[in-house]
């Protein structure tokens, strides 16, 4: 087996919706603890490379290799041992509303392990308490703040402990502030938990606060124009387009 050296590793990958090509000739590596970044312009395929990367898409080319591991290359079983290591947050936090906060939590423990039902209750209390919500575990989503869902969302992805959590643009709809509190505690759950955490995300304030790698997408180019931290991107990168992006002063056209 051929080691690629990251804990996350992109080769050759190529996604499209039969012949229209989204992106192309992807790669590159996480590194395990990273705060990654998939960055890039509207309608670039942010969130479609998140769903090949979590199994909701089978790329067109190439593959996603997990500790050396190739994801779509693997049979089906494989696959989804390799997907209870994952934790995905959704960009609405995707949170069942006929259900309490601790039920949402709850549900992938009832599913997936053999813990009974103190076992769980203490699980999903620790969890919420992560995330700061205490005390709210029979509160139903209708009941809190977007922000707040945002955050039951994220005690929901984390319920099975897993290497690797998947963030869809988690500071849309939010306010700045609660928006910076969720960076805050993202940041936190990576030094804590050891978690090597992907983000989808467009905002700069989040980039530049939390990701510490990244990979830049382009709608024109149909391909990534680079990877590398953020901060350096925007410093130094030669390309004018991704340093336009990240000073948030794009030009009109995106350069080869």
């Amino acid at each position: 087996m051929q080691d690629h050296g990251g804990h996350i590793v992109a080769r050759d990958v190529t996604i499209a919706y039969g012949d229209f090509v989204v992106q192309r000739d992807l790669n590159f590596t996480i590194n395990r603890g990273d705060v990654f970044i998939i960055m890039g312009g509207s309608g670039c395929g942010k969130s479609t490379l998140l769903k090949v990367m979590i199994g909701l898409k089978e790329p067109a080319k190439g593959d996603i290799f997990y500790e050396d591991t190739p994801f779509w290359a693997s049979g089906e079983d494989a696959r989804e041992a390799m997907k209870r290591k994952f934790g995905t947050l959704f960009q609405s936090g995707a949170l069942w509303s006929s259900m309490t906060l601790a039920e949402n939590v709850a549900l992938a423990l009832k599913q997936y392990t053999s813990l009974d039902v103190a076992e769980i209750r203490d699980v999903v209390a620790y969890k919420l308490m992560l995330v700061g919500l205490s005390g709210f575990e029979d509160y139903y989503p209708n009941e809190i703040s977007g922000g707040m869902k945002k955050r039951a969302g994220l005690a929901r992805a984390m319920a099975l402990d897993p290497d690797i959590l998947f963030f869809d643009e988690p500071s849309a709809g939010l306010d700045p502030i609660s928006a910076r509190l969720l960076d805050d505690l993202i940041l936190e759950l990576r030094d804590s938990l050891g978690t090597t955490v992907v983000v989808v995300t467009h905002e700069l304030a989040s980039i530049f606060a939390i990701g510490n790698n990244s990979v830049f997408l382009d709608a024109d180019a149909k391909t990534q124009l680079a990877t590398g931290d953020p901060c350096e991107l925007r410093d130094s990168h030669p390309n004018e387009f991704v340093r336009a992006f990240l000073r948030r002063g794009a030009p009109e056209a995106s350069a080869a």
